[in-house]
């Protein structure tokens, strides 16, 4: 508890804007592999939740979860940190990482953890594509296909017009676009702290989806109210890993280590659930993957340059 305390104090003090990540390659790989293993086990138990809950349900136990996490860390903090340079961007940042939550955790009543997953993974290529259009940044070619690439590899998960087509693999997909439209607003309010980012999130999913969750409430047996407490646990500790290991070490360096969530998903779908991805899943989780860091190798040579 003293280290996730350290990391969120950590993320009081740093602007995204002006922070200098370190040297120790090494302790950042590791720091962030924990964060994806981390994250992989909170949608696991997610996924076993949603069979017998309302999505929303779980999602709201999810954003409390945080909350109270947040709380007991910041206490006194929380006004000041809360205070932020452009309100209405954060409350958008905040309701676009509700909804890739909400589509996310929605889409595992139905399809497997190890393909959601896999569709989910084309955010960081739709985050290149967004910045090229809505912040500026140039895109070639070669990025182009590279993005190109990747949202053939999710079709192939989803697999539209066939008859194995299960229209719930499109949640995954719009929340990849939200969880891409977030990113690309975190770059623009960066002027602000990384801990009010992360209270705005909070607090903002905490408050709708407990405006909401009386209308699906279903009372939690006994059995099952340690599962509603790791989600919150999980996701609050892999948040502060994850921020961590970019305090620590270059982006550049850990972007392709994000892809070993696809592993554990495979691991945790095939021990706790069941299922196994089928061939067409595998493809396109490797088109995704190799498009994923084709982009990113791209983008790496591009900062090279640059400097």
């Amino acid at each position: 508890m003293r280290a996730l305390a350290r990391a969120f104090a950590l993320m009081g003090r740093e602007r995204d804007g002006l922070r200098r990540p370190g040297h120790d390659q090494t302790l950042g790989i590791a720091l962030l592999c924990a964060a994806i293993f981390s994250f992989t086990l909170m949608d696991a138990t997610a996924k076993q939740l949603t069979q017998a809950y309302s999505p929303l349900q779980v999602v709201w136990a999810r954003f409390i979860g945080n909350v109270v996490i947040v709380v007991a860390l910041y206490r006194g903090r929380i006004p000041s940190l809360m205070r932020s340079r452009r309100p209405g961007l954060q409350f958008g940042r905040a309701l676009t990482q509700l909804a890739s939550v909400g589509l996310f955790f929605t889409s595992l009543q139905y399809i497997g953890l190890a393909e959601a997953t896999a569709i989910m993974d084309v955010n960081p290529v739709l985050i290149t594509l967004g910045a090229a259009l809505f912040l500026g940044e140039r895109i070639g070619l070669r990025r182009a296909l590279g993005i190109a690439a990747a949202l053939v590899g999710a079709l192939l998960i989803i697999r539209p017009g066939m008859g194995v087509f299960q229209p719930a693999a499109l949640l995954p997909l719009i929340g990849a676009f939200t969880y891409a439209t977030g990113a690309l607003l975190t770059r623009v309010v960066r002027s602000d702290s990384v801990a009010t980012s992360v209270l705005w999130s909070a607090f903002v999913g905490g408050v709708l989806t407990s405006l909401a969750v009386p209308f699906v409430w279903q009372p939690i047996a006994a059995a099952d109210l340690w599962a509603f407490a790791l989600l919150g646990l999980f996701g609050t500790v892999s948040q502060a890993l994850l921020i961590r290991a970019f305090a620590v070490a270059e982006a550049g360096v850990l972007a392709p280590f994000g892809y070993t969530g696809l592993i554990w998903a495979g691991i945790w779908g095939w021990l706790f659930f069941g299922q196994l991805p089928d061939r067409w899943t595998i493809t396109g989780a490797m088109i995704i993957v190799g498009a994923g860091l084709y982009v990113w190798s791209r983008e790496a040579r591009a900062a090279r340059r640059k400097r």
